[in-house]
């Protein structure tokens, strides 16, 4: 039977909240700044983890050393600071799944590659920043994921050992920093999933259909007792 978690990490988009219709937005406003056409949603949904740069390139098929490439990541950042939470929310199930942990007392903390000024206000505007254990933001260590160096800093924070840690993602970087840190890894199919990161590759310790199914691994043999 495998031992329940002291602690728990989350990465934050695309595996504990749900910001892609705000990040589809930013974007989609950007392009019409940029008299372009809007994209679908369900065209930007898989591309929105990996941050700026890539919606960037994903909208205008620009690479970064392009000129007007980075005015136009930085305008799609403002838009996206002040609409950080407009449609943002927890994924179904999650907020039992945090509830879960809190009634069990295990801390819970959030290791994501967004930088500190987008992550903080998030959190804040989310009403979890008195909750989170611990926040760990792109930016807050020398290196970001998939390093795991967040991951061990976050486990630091916590007073927590990384081998009695999950660490829970929906990107191959993800899995890759959980298990060089020495944590459980467990795969979140619900997420952003790219089809050049496919879950088959990522070779987590377990996977997730929705948050219910995290859940249920923490409430039983696998999880808390």
């Amino acid at each position: 039977m495998r031992k329940p978690p002291r602690a728990v990490l989350f990465d934050l988009d695309g595996t504990l909240a749900d910001t892609a219709p705000d990040l589809a937005y930013a974007l989609n406003q950007t392009l019409l700044r940029f008299e372009r056409q809007p994209l679908p949603y369900a065209t930007i949904r898989p591309v929105v983890s990996h941050g700026g740069v890539a919606l960037i390139q994903l909208g205008f098929g620009m690479s970064p050393d392009q000129p007007g490439f980075e005015q136009r990541r930085q305008y799609l950042l403002d838009v996206y600071a002040a609409n950080l939470c407009r449609e943002t929310v927890l994924f179904p199930g999650m907020a039992e799944v945090l509830e879960h942990l809190e009634a069990h007392a295990v801390p819970w903390g959030i290791v994501t590659n967004k930088p500190a000024w987008l992550t903080d206000p998030l959190i804040a505007a989310m009403r979890l920043d008195r909750r989170a254990g611990c926040v760990v933001s792109g930016d807050t260590c020398a290196q970001r994921k998939p390093h795991p160096q967040p991951i061990l800093h976050a486990c630091q924070l916590l007073g927590r050992d990384p081998a009695d840690t999950w660490y829970v993602g929906d990107a191959g970087r993800d899995i890759e920093a959980g298990r060089a840190a020495g944590c459980l890894t467990v795969g979140a199919l619900f997420g952003y999933l790219h089809p050049e990161d496919p879950p088959e590759d990522w070779d987590s310790d377990l996977t997730v259909e929705n948050p219910a199914q995290l859940l249920t691994l923490l409430d039983n043999g696998a999880g808390i007792a």
